[in-house]
């Protein structure tokens, strides 16, 4: 079976191996939740130490996004990955922003940490999403997420107490989630195996 070319682009729909994932992605949430300790919370609502509006990042278009331009909705960071069990999440994630968009901006940071699950140029990711999920949400220009000199300075922010008060954990796989609330504060990690629509995280945005 060969990969099915968009017409009028030069841009493929999802690749056997990619459609081979979204078959068994139920399989996968539903092993992958037997395991424990898949929440951080930040119970004591432990104030950053540096605000995270005083960053900015460069969206896949180029464009330059301020995080204080997003003051007084929850924030939620995805790193994100085209090639990877859980990828099928970016439906969840698209209906997760239609139904919260009015108090909730999603970014998604795609990342070639793991596995070599996204070896895309950012126009390929951006092409992708679109063309399978209907993404809207905005989408980074790939970079590192997890720890090392050439960390996004988003996630340094996210995986470092020194700046957001509690937290030091990185993505730990490809859709780790951080959500950060109206006021600037980081309030929860959710592991990958967390659906973008499960109770857990309707919760969190309440």
């Amino acid at each position: 079976m060969a990969d099915e070319v968009i017409p009028g682009t030069n841009k493929k729909s999802m690749t056997i191996k990619q459609q081979l994932l979204k078959v068994f992605y139920p399989a996968l949430m539903k092993l992958s939740g037997l395991k424990k300790d898949r929440i951080k919370i930040n119970r004591t609502k432990t104030q950053p130490v540096v605000s995270i509006y005083t960053l900015n990042v460069l969206k896949s278009n180029n464009e330059l996004l301020l995080l204080n331009d997003l003051k007084g909705k929850k924030i939620l960071l995805v790193n994100t990955a085209s090639d990877c069990g859980y990828t099928q999440q970016y439906e969840a994630l698209e209906a997760l922003y239609e139904k919260f968009k009015d108090k909730v901006v999603i970014l998604a940071f795609p990342a070639n940490d793991f596995k070599q699950q996204e070896t895309g140029t950012d126009e390929e990711i951006a092409s992708f999403c679109k063309i399978n999920y209907g993404v809207s949400f905005p989408l980074m220009k790939k970079s590192q997420v997890i720890k090392g000199p050439h960390q996004n300075q988003v996630f340094n922010w996210l995986s470092d107490a020194n700046k957001n008060g509690w937290n030091n954990l990185a993505p730990v796989w490809n859709f780790s989630k951080y959500l950060v609330d109206e006021q600037g504060v980081l309030t929860h990690y959710f592991d990958p195996s967390i659906s973008p629509l499960g109770a857990e995280m309707l919760a969190a945005i309440g």
